[in-house]
């Protein structure tokens, strides 16, 4: 029988540093219209419909590659798989440095979406391969929370830019990094720990390949957590990485680098929220409890903004921090997710969950745009907004609590 032994923790270090990198840059290729999106309205001529589906067209491209990005996972490993994708990210940056207009910036954000769409995927695929499954939801944490060093990037770093040398020369510079980190991550990382007798990819016929997939949508408990999956992480980063800058902009006339700090201090509480949710499964020793908990805890706070009219900014900021902190539990969601299905379907199976979630990232963004443009940009529009996030919460939740509780696996 084959073994599948686990590494000490310092070979772990490279594989997570370079989790991290690939993360972050995805983070902030999420995140980064937000910050600039009224240099984006004046340079380009967007009306808020079209900065909406900007927004969505990145998770667009995510959603429509998560099943061959599984597949390719589970055929030719998540190194490779990675490596190869990303080199995308690198065209879709130049290509947004190049946009002249509305049509130009949403097929950059395609492209971005298809070069990041491996990334986040291979962190649940490599951890769980490298770590203990009682630990699996610590170490996702801590390379999640790392990762959001991209969402802190994507604020007042690039606003700061977009202020010095222009937002376009900063997508130059990102297409630079990028390019550096996708050679580190092909000479680096590795699909296995060192001694384990598994293999790190394995052959299938096409039968085999369907067959594997049916039997990740059969799984029992799969379509209840999808629909917590799918407003969870959407619901906030559409604050965070959509319209909370030209919330900031157009309520309270903040300049770039105000809305930057805002977005900023939003970010890391994103971070300290994924780091406190990390090992509140093993704390509580049930993960439906910690994610139905940050569920209705965040549409509070999503209800008060939508019921208060013009709030000061000082209560305003308190809000928005306050979301982005406690609807940070997407990580459980995953590590939820991962314990339902064996080792074989690895591939398929993390990125089936993530399917749930870049459904939510397409349709939150461009729906709530449509909702924008239709009250005018307005205090009024983005109260609507946030109210419709929170009822998206809840409802979420309603399908949820049928979700099998394994927080011991």
């Amino acid at each position: 029988m084959l073994r599948d032994t686990r590494a000490p923790m310092a070979s772990k270090v490279p594989l997570l540093l370079l989790l991290i990198a690939i993360t972050c840059l995805s983070q902030f290729y999420r995140v980064s219209n937000s910050v600039i999106a009224p240099d984006l309205v004046r340079d380009l001529h967007l009306n808020a419909r079209e900065l909406g589906w900007a927004g969505s067209a990145f998770f667009l491209a995510l959603f429509a590659v998560q099943l061959p990005v599984g597949l390719w996972f589970d055929r030719f490993g998540a190194r490779r798989t990675v490596s190869a994708v990303s080199l995308l990210a690198v065209v879709g940056a130049v290509g947004m440095a190049h946009a002249t207009d509305a049509a130009d910036l949403i097929a950059a954000r395609v492209v971005m979406g298809l070069g990041c769409a491996a990334s986040f995927m291979s962190v649940v695929f490599l951890c769980a391969r490298w770590f203990e499954p009682a630990r699996l939801a610590t170490a996702l944490s801590w390379v999640f929370a790392a990762s959001n060093l991209g969402t802190l990037a994507g604020a007042t770093p690039l606003a700061w830019i977009a202020a010095t040398v222009g937002w376009r020369n900063g997508f130059l510079g990102l297409a630079a990094i990028t390019l550096i980190v996708v050679a580190l991550f092909y000479a680096v990382v590795r699909d296995r720990p060192p001694g384990s007798a598994l293999p790190a990819t394995h052959k299938e016929s096409l039968r085999d390949v369907f067959r594997g997939l049916w039997e990740v949508w059969r799984t029992p408990g799969l379509l209840p957590l999808l629909s917590m999956h799918f407003f969870a992480y959407a619901t906030m980063l559409t604050v965070l990485g959509v319209w909370g800058g030209p919330y900031l902009f157009d309520v309270h006339k903040l300049d770039g680098v105000e809305r930057g700090n805002v977005l900023l201090a939003m970010g890391i509480a994103q971070v300290l929220g994924i780091l406190a949710y990390g090992p509140m499964d093993r704390v509580l020793k049930s993960r439906k409890k910690v994610v139905i908990g940050g569920t209705y805890i965040s549409a509070s706070l999503f209800l008060a903004l939508a019921l208060i009219a013009r709030p000061s900014l000082a209560v305003t900021i308190a809000l928005l921090v306050a979301v982005c902190f406690f609807c940070a539990f997407g990580t459980v969601i995953v590590a939820q997710g991962r314990t339902l299905f064996p080792d074989r379907l690895g591939g398929r199976a993390v990125t089936t969950v993530n399917l749930a979630q870049c459904l939510g990232l397409t349709v939150l963004p461009a729906v709530t745009g449509y909702i924008v443009e239709a009250f005018g940009a307005s205090d009024l529009a983005y109260r609507v907004v946030f109210g419709t996030l929170a009822g998206g919460l809840v409802l979420g939740s309603l399908a949820y609590f049928r979700s099998p509780d394994n927080a011991s696996r």
